[in-house]
């Protein structure tokens, strides 16, 4: 201990070397500092990380959006091409499909059920809405689209599938101002096989199913003029396609066709006929088989069957998917003459999209208007 003393003595400080001392640190503290500060705005603008670089590319100026939950974040996404708007918290509340107008919002839950036919149950946050004209990329900038969002997320107002509901068993019947039912349990198409037109003798002339008019039981004009009536014995009923047609244009203000015109703006008559048409977006084309893969569809996507009823290639059947019910099976609702009307349940086959149940094995395509 005694020699380490002198040693230490040896190497302490004089004044002049502690100002020395002081002046070096604060020297190579500032330059530390410069050093950090260089780094980080280096960072920030040539090297951001990968999350910031992907949301900064696909972000567009609709971010200046606001809602209830703050501005919403516009991306883009594949398969089809379609826009998302997140909330500031990352989550999707909206999906916009290029060259469609049905658009999924994010809304409360709610459940779908028809304890009649069915033990299954659809508890879905998903509302599908009609926007005001196909969408289109960069629509989010547009004024139109500022006033529809902010009115639209959020909305308890009936949607696509709300009203869907409106005509399976037990619906509660509603009517216009001028008298006109327009929502109640629906029945399927009675008997198609006789009551109007000639035919040969012993074989009378088949008629086609009931649309939307012959449930409402009132004429329908069309845009193109021509004029449909009503038949008396299809009051309150729809087969297939009339149903489509009732929830997505007579309630929802889809246009709609006369006939099967694939050139004109409406949804057509006939399931062949909107499944080949050009109204829409293919999420699933058609094929002659059925479709390996289904997970790009979304609620209120149309989903089209074949069916023993017609021969070759044509579909015979429609319905709207719902989604996935509480047991995990992807589950649609449609008009079906075996379960006598508009259903998503198991009466007359399985209203499911897996499995090997009769509609599961004629699924052939499905369309987003």
């Amino acid at each position: 201990m005694k020699r380490l003393l002198p040693r230490i003595r040896r190497f302490s400080l004089t004044r002049k070397n502690t100002v020395l001392f002081l002046v070096t640190a604060v020297l190579l503290a500032a330059s530390c500092e410069l050093s950090l500060q260089l780094k980080h705005r280096t960072d920030k603008t040539d090297a951001p990380p990968a999350t910031q670089t992907s949301r900064a590319s696909q972000a567009s100026l609709g971010d200046r959006i606001r809602v209830r939950s703050g501005p919403l974040h516009f991306e883009r996404i594949g398969n089809p091409a379609r826009t998302v708007a997140r909330d500031p918290r990352g989550t999707v509340v909206a999906t916009f499909t290029d060259g469609a107008r049905t658009a999924v919002l994010t809304g409360p839950s709610r459940t779908f059920a028809e304890p009649r036919t069915t033990d299954a149950e659809v508890v879905t946050k998903s509302w599908v809405r009609l926007l005001p004209k196909p969408w289109a990329r960069g629509a989010e900038r547009s004024g139109w689209f500022r006033t529809w969002i902010t009115s639209r997320l959020g909305s308890r107002d009936p949607d696509i599938l709300a009203t869907a509901f409106d005509y399976v068993a037990g619906a509660p019947v509603r009517t216009t101002a001028a008298g006109v039912k327009y929502s109640g349990a629906a029945r399927y198409t009675p008997d198609t096989a006789g009551g109007s037109g000639r035919a040969a003798p012993g074989k009378p002339k088949p008629r086609t199913g009931s649309d939307f008019y012959d449930y409402l039981g009132i004429p329908w004009t069309f845009p193109d003029t021509v004029t449909r009536r009503p038949e008396k014995d299809r009051a309150r009923s729809v087969d297939s396609s009339g149903y489509i047609r009732l929830v997505y244009g007579y309630r929802s203000g889809f246009p709609l066709s006369s006939r099967d015109n694939a050139a004109g703006s409406g949804l057509q008559r006939t399931p062949d006929a909107i499944a080949h048409g050009r109204l829409g977006v293919p999420v699933i084309p058609l094929t002659d088989r059925r479709p390996a893969v289904i997970q790009q569809l979304q609620p209120g996507d149309l989903v089209f069957f074949r069916t023993r009823e017609l021969p070759g290639k044509r579909i015979g059947h429609i319905g709207i998917y719902l989604g996935l019910d509480t047991a995990d099976h992807p589950r649609f609702i449609s008009s079906r003459k075996n379960a006598g009307g508009p259903t998503m349940g198991d009466k007359g086959g399985t209203s499911r999209l897996d499995g090997d149940g009769y509609y599961t094995q004629g699924l052939r395509g499905a369309r987003r208007l």
